[in-house]
């Protein structure tokens, strides 16, 4: 009885902390999260607009830190738009597709760092359907890599 007394009373407490903490914090509402897009971009599109409302903030808070942010990330704007265009082509998502074609071409990339970032997927998704397909063993294969 004691140790569910002591567990329900860490719980309501870590509710109490956590509701504490969320008041201190000033989270954007739906509306000022729009008004930071627009100004960041120029425009607040219509799938950020179909996003719910309640994690609009947090959606963009990630989105604006990894892709727009420069303050301790170590990837270049470029390099960033690349890989997300190395990444659309597998999903696919044409959507992605032509959104990172544009961002890295905007960010510098030339045709060729396109095509190469493309084909690069290809390559890494061609060896990893024969490595999991052909069920290479995993220790063998780092081994053979210079693994631990």
């Amino acid at each position: 009885m004691k140790k569910t007394l002591t567990i329900a009373a860490l719980a309501a407490a870590s509710v109490l902390f956590a509701a504490s903490f969320a008041a201190a914090q000033h989270l954007p509402t739906a509306e000022e999260t729009y008004k930071e897009i627009e100004a960041t971009i120029g425009t607040v599109p219509t799938h950020l607009k179909a996003y719910p409302k309640s994690a609009i903030a947090g959606a963009w808070a990630m989105t604006k830190g990894l892709d727009f942010g420069d303050e301790g990330n170590a990837l270049e704007p470029k390099v960033k738009s690349l890989i997300n265009l190395a990444v659309a082509a597998q999903i696919p998502c044409r959507y992605c597709i032509w959104l990172e074609t544009k961002m890295a071409k905007d960010r510098g990339a030339t045709n060729e760092e396109v095509a190469e970032a493309v084909a690069l997927a290809g390559y890494v998704r061609h060896w990893s359907t024969v490595l999991n397909g052909m069920q290479i063993d995993f220790e063998t294969f780092k081994t053979e890599f210079g693994g631990d």
